[in-house]
């Protein structure tokens, strides 16, 4: 059947085999593409998507070389990084804002709120609700009231916590985040696309603590997936320690997104369905970079614009189910 005459659902449900170059029957030999992929590409829309399973791509669709804002994928990327900092004892998980010297413009922090540790903002708990720089209307309009939970023991999606700690990662290690992560990571785990030119701080003047957006290319962030899959190794070496990325991915908290949790700055999935491990990173508008290691199931998503009717990470979970069952 010549693609002229394909539907737009045929042509999506092609789209992976004919990104891989092999005939269709072949392809159909190698591994199967997750079940309900067509239907998902439709309504996701993603500038690109990488599925790999054993190793194996099982789908690959859209231009896997253009970079997109990662968003909120960058907290797990700066995660890495702290993975490193810690192991080498840069960084004390125990270390409070206090100790750091941490502080914000007025209103400043108050003595309560410096009691956060490192811990504490890694796990979103640091209860310190102040205006953060790269904020979301949603996590705007839910913010909670300042002093209204000690730190430890309340779990927001906290964007202030996520800008400090590259503050804290700078002041501490007195590396920038983006070549840090080119020469920590990018490098030794062979990404083709990133440089350090590929990040930038976006400040507020509500806040002393900018963020830090990454520029990524979906193979990139697969093969950061494939790293995660490993433990944190590449080809025999060890890139992020092994029980780093296991203390990421195990659940402090159980979040309002029905059955996901969350670990030091990785989604986590339900260990029922998924197996113990797996997680994701999330960024607005649909990137996501999985990894489950029951399944040896790795995907990276980019997308260029929001899908319409929003619903991103339910979507892209519902995926994730859909590949595991298969």
């Amino acid at each position: 059947m010549p693609l002229s005459s394909l539907s737009r659902r045929q042509a999506l449900a092609l789209a992976p085999v004919l990104a891989l170059g092999r005939p269709p029957a072949a392809a159909a030999r190698e591994s199967a593409s997750p079940p309900g992929i067509a239907a998902y590409l439709e309504a996701a829309t993603p500038t690109a998507l990488l599925v790999m399973r054993d190793g194996k791509m099982l789908a690959s669709h859209g231009d896997p070389t253009r970079k997109v804002s990662a968003a909120s994928v960058r907290k797990s990327l700066l995660g890495a990084l702290y993975g490193i900092a810690v192991t080498e004892g840069r960084i004390r998980l125990d270390a409070t804002l206090a100790e750091l010297g941490i502080d914000d413009v007025a209103p400043t922090l108050t003595a309560g709120e410096k009691r956060a540790t490192v811990a504490d903002l890694l796990a979103a708990r640091s209860g310190v609700y102040h205006v953060a720089a790269y904020e979301t209307a949603a996590q705007k309009r839910t913010r909670p009231e300042r002093g209204s939970h000690p730190p430890g023991s309340f779990w927001f999606y906290n964007n202030w916590d996520f800008n400090a700690l590259g503050t804290i990662y700078r002041q501490q290690t007195g590396e920038d985040i983006f070549e840090s992560f080119a020469r920590r990571i990018a490098r030794p785990v062979g990404m083709r696309d990133f440089s350090a030119r590929d990040g930038r701080y976006v400040a507020d003047a509500r806040s002393r603590h900018p963020a830090y957006v990454f520029s990524l290319s979906a193979r990139d962030m697969l093969r950061f997936g494939e790293m995660a899959l490993a433990g944190g190794a590449w080809q025999g070496r060890q890139v992020v320690p092994r029980g780093w990325l296991a203390e990421s991915l195990t659940a402090r908290s159980r979040t309002a997104r029905g059955d996901l949790g969350y670990g030091y700055l990785w989604w986590v999935l339900d260990p029922a369905t998924f197996g113990p491990g797996a997680g994701f990173a999330a960024g607005y508008g649909g990137q996501f970079i999985a990894a489950v290691p029951r399944h040896g199931l790795v995907v990276a998503q980019t997308a260029a614009r929001p899908p319409a009717g929003g619903h991103a990470t339910r979507r892209f979970v519902r995926l994730l189910k859909e590949a595991v069952a298969a």
